[in-house]
């Protein structure tokens, strides 16, 4: 057993580890920089390099790699020796203030929406001082953001960076109108719990779509599913348990701050929530953890799967993103303290995300979407595409209060009776927890539930942090302007309250009739990629996301571009591999299936008078009738493929993508999920889902 103090950011160039390395004074300037953003001279760089290289080949790294978060969703990596020629034909160990803060990889084969092109190639990264360097398999990675040769950003970390300046100008301008003049700057905090799934590294190399597409297109469900509730929270098995604790040392060693791992609803699910850090360390640490679970999997031959529904009729994987605002003096803004009706500050911060979420629903819709997360959203099993807020009794009751200019009845806290004397009595929280709402309040911070399980959490916390932004904004600047401070301030609170508690549902999402109740509310149900991602090249997103110097309209459109090609390219990669397993594994195999019925019948017919061939018969027919309709379809979807090769604007592809291609592929795998369970499993090409999903033991 690991001593988990000891081990705990062993491989992390910390806080602790500059103190120790830095002269007094470059440590200092070090500080100034993390805490509230000083620009670092080039000479102060220098010593820091000379630091972290030395440290860094004390243990054991022979590399360095600028480390960034390209818009592939995934991370990138370019690996480059400390080492450098002597005149005499050896080599020592050097890693100059440049080479730490600048790097240039090749920015021509990333996604860039249009903004780089094939034959325009350089790229920068450039040091993020304010997400710690580590070693990884004997590489000092150094965090970085990305862009191109012209200054456009290139990544999700820099626009993350961008977004969480803009929330500290605006939150420092309201902290500063309630007398807080010793705070000097604020961040937004995040806690990313992460969900994934786990399967038998020996069954996925068998599943085509597994390794080609993330999740399987075709399989009929499991005799038993996740209908008993019985995984949820349930006992965890040996081989599962050997890889969480080999995870847990890992991602410590990291300094990721990993606290909560359990099993999850569906079989072969999981979960692992880490305590809340600085969002755009939380967001460098939560691609870490998707890393580190990919590669420890493998070493217990196992394959982590982190598609949002790997698996059809059970369960799909979310990531909730637990976002809060924190000032350098260690107050949570969103802690309501014991009187949250008499908290004006609470309140009105409060407010602020309430028209936040209200006015940019669809922005925090995009930023959500993917090909793969439209499989779970809305599917009673995850928030629904509606955007929506869950506040709870008590404070829905203070808001109401405070609309109405109604006094509120501040009752002593309510405290649980469990009705076991021995137990003792707890009390209760303000709110309640509400599993179906996309974005909740729960207790100090919001729950941002609707992200998808591979998904950065960088996008949904670039737009969160930039709406509240815009409201603390609008809010400073009325208030500023007031002549009664207190009056505004309660005229402001109140205005909100009225203008925007339609966002505030706190009943069950999943119920048809909230979906109707949204449409009465105006608010939108965008349930696919498609759908949303139009929203934002609206002109009220783009003034948002320029006006706070987040995204300039260029980078915007390239972002819209991406994500409208990258949903194209999954749904025909997906197409492509379904059309594959079909042609080349499962219909020959029912064919074969289908001639093995028919001479076992003819033989019984030749050494039996009058046998009874009734089974053989009608399973023939109807498996010769499934494989006819199964072919037809696969046809189709061909046909479907080469007309998306036609010259169309990126929105009309992605919406063929999804009307045309994808229900096309959700006919042939009815069919196809059919003839699973009607053909002998020795003849079935893959593994079937009751050895996916219980093959773990």
């Amino acid at each position: 057993m690991s001593n988990v103090s000891e081990i705990f950011g062993s491989m992390v160039f910390t806080d602790s580890v500059m103190k120790e390395r830095l002269p007094k004074e470059t440590y200092n300037t070090m500080q100034q920089t993390i805490r509230n953003g000083k620009r670092l001279d080039i000479n102060v760089a220098s010593i820091v390099a000379n630091a972290m290289k030395d440290w860094a080949i004390e243990k054991g790294a022979t590399h360095f790699t600028h480390w960034f978060q390209p818009m592939t969703g995934i991370t990138a990596e370019k690996h480059d020796s400390f080492i450098s020629p002597t005149d005499d034909g050896n080599v020592i160990m050097e890693f100059s203030g440049k080479e730490l803060v600048q790097g240039e990889p090749d920015a021509s084969s990333f996604p860039s929406g249009g903004l780089r092109v094939t034959f325009e190639a350089r790229g920068y990264t450039a040091w993020d001082p304010t997400s710690y360097a580590f070693i990884k398999d004997g590489v000092l990675y150094i965090p970085t953001a990305f862009c191109s040769y012209s200054g456009e950003a290139l990544d999700k970390k820099t626009p993350l960076l961008r977004s969480m300046e803009a929330i500290n100008r605006q939150t420092l301008r309201i902290l500063k109108l309630f007398g807080h003049n010793d705070v000097t700057s604020v961040k937004t905090t995040v806690g990313a719990e992460q969900e994934y799934f786990l399967v038998d590294r020996s069954m996925y190399d068998k599943r085509k779509d597994l390794i080609f597409a993330g999740r399987t297109l075709f399989g009929s469900k499991a005799p038993k599913g996740q209908e008993l509730d019985d995984h949820y929270f349930g006992s965890v098995k040996p081989r599962v348990s050997a890889f969480m604790r080999e995870l847990n040392d890992e991602l410590w060693k990291l300094g990721v701050y990993a606290k909560t791992e359990h099993n999850e609803v569906a079989p072969a699910q999981h979960e692992l929530a880490p305590i809340f850090t600085t969002a755009n360390i939380a967001a460098d640490q939560n691609q870490l953890t998707m890393e580190v679970m990919q590669k420890i999997a493998k070493k217990h031959d196992m394959v982590c799967l982190l598609h949002e529904k790997p698996f059809a009729g059970v369960n799909g994987s979310g990531k909730h993103d637990n976002w809060s605002i924190s000032t350098n003096t260690g107050v949570n803004l969103f802690d309501p303290g014991e009187s949250p009706n008499e908290n004006a500050q609470f309140l009105l911060f409060l407010c602020s995300v309430i028209k936040a979420v209200d006015e940019y629903q669809d922005l925090l819709r995009i930023s959500v979407a993917s090909a793969g997360n439209d499989h779970r959203l809305g599917a009673n099993e995850a928030p629904p595409a509606i955007v929506s807020m869950f506040l709870g009794t008590e404070l829905s009751a203070i808001l109401e209060a405070l609309e109405n200019d109604t006094a509120y009845d501040n009752k002593e806290k309510e405290q649980l009776k469990i009705g076991v004397h021995a137990l003792p009595r707890l009390p209760k929280d303000m709110t309640d927890r509400n599993r179906t709402s996309p974005f909740a309040f729960t207790g100090n911070k919001f729950e941002f539930r609707m992200l998808g399980s591979a998904a950065s959490i960088s996008e949904a916390n670039i737009m969160l942090n930039t709406a509240v932004a815009e409201e603390l904004m609008q809010f400073a600047d009325i208030l500023e302007a007031a002549e009664d401070f207190e009056v505004a301030l309660h005229d402001l609170i109140k205005k909100v309250i009225c203008d925007h508690k339609r966002i505030i549902f706190n009943g069950n999402g999943y119920e048809s009739a909230w979906v109707y109740e949204a449409e009465k509310r105006g608010l939108l149900n965008l349930k696919s990629t498609p759908e949303c991602v139009p929203y934002l090249i609206h002109d009220k997103n783009i003034n948002l996301l320029t006006s706070h110097k987040v995204l300039s309209k260029s980078e915007i459109n390239a972002r819209y571009e991406i994500m409208l090609e990258n949903y194209c390219k999954v749904i025909n990669i997906e197409a492509l591999t379904m059309i594959d397993m079909a042609m080349k594994e499962i219909l020959p195999a029912v064919s074969s299936y289908c001639h093995y019925l028919s001479e076992a019948a003819n033989a019984k017919k030749a050494f039996i008078d009058d046998a009874d061939c009734t089974f053989e018969a009608e399973l023939v027919e109807k498996l010769s009738v499934l494989l006819a309709s199964a072919y037809k379809t696969t046809k189709e979807l061909e046909k479907s493929l080469l007309y998306a090769k036609n010259e169309l604007k990126i929105e009309d592809l992605a919406m063929y993508y999804k009307n045309v291609v994808f229900a096309t592929m959700n006919e042939l795998r009815i069919a196809v999920d059919e003839l699973e369970t009607m053909t002998a499993e020795e003849y079935w090409p893959y593994p079937s889902y009751g050895e996916l999903m219980f093959g773990v033991r």
